[in-house]
């Protein structure tokens, strides 16, 4: 072989390889970005957190798509009222926690699943620990008629998370270890049995305290719980 060919093929491989390395490069960039939205990011996940926070009454800017300061302090109240870490930052925690899943955060829908699952047991077990079995999937039927309603998010993570929705959400027993019934009713309630009878409220009558909650019309009363419309 001449050493002019030898040069050629020389030339077309060190091309191919610095193609490669281009394009591994911006792939890295652009999964990098949608798993972890931060200052200055710019894009459809950023609109995605700001669409999801100024519905659940944290964000009250633009939604432009822009990761800007007044997202970042949104995002930061989300954090600080949920017990993630307080960083301004949209990684896979917080994302998570958002119900926004990426490569990074569930990377199939049986994942996703297993995750929805899990968090509506620990809304039960917080919400309805003690009560009898149906009024537990009745609690987790409420969360998922919310979902199914366009007056409240449209995730499970979206409507537990809304800002003042659960009074466990608040005080931290959202962070408790589920039981086996609370993971059980969680799966029956996603699983589409409704004991509730298509509730999207409910409230324990001796303590409420609230007067609107009462003119809500009532459709079961199970345990300790009223539930209503």
């Amino acid at each position: 072989m001449s050493q002019n060919k030898k040069r050629i093929i020389m030339i077309g491989a060190s091309a191919l390889m610095l193609v490669a390395i281009t394009v591994f490069i911006i792939f890295f960039q652009n999964n990098s970005v949608e798993a972890l939205s931060k200052y200055g990011s710019r894009g459809s996940e950023v609109t995605q957190i700001q669409t999801k926070l100024k519905r659940w009454g944290y964000y009250n800017g633009n939604i432009d798509g822009i990761y800007g300061s007044q997202t970042v302090e949104a995002v930061k109240y989300f954090q600080r009222k949920n017990g993630l870490t307080v960083d301004g930052i949209a990684g896979p925690a917080t994302l998570k926690a958002m119900g926004i899943y990426t490569s990074s955060t569930s990377s199939t829908s049986s994942s996703s699943n297993s995750s929805d699952v899990n968090l509506l047991a620990r809304l039960i077990y917080g919400e309805a620990r003690g009560e009898p079995y149906t009024g537990q999937v009745a609690v987790g039927a409420v969360v998922m008629n919310r979902v199914k309603s366009s007056s409240f998010p449209n995730t499970i993570a979206g409507v537990i998370y809304q800002s003042g929705a659960f009074d466990v959400v608040k005080d931290g027993q959202i962070n408790f270890t589920p039981d086996s019934n609370a993971k059980k009713a969680a799966q029956d309630a996603m699983n589409g049995w409704d004991p509730s009878y298509g509730a999207i409220y409910y409230f324990n009558p001796s303590t409420a305290t609230n007067k609107w909650i009462w003119s809500r019309p009532m459709t079961v009363t199970i345990g300790s719980h009223r539930f209503c419309k």
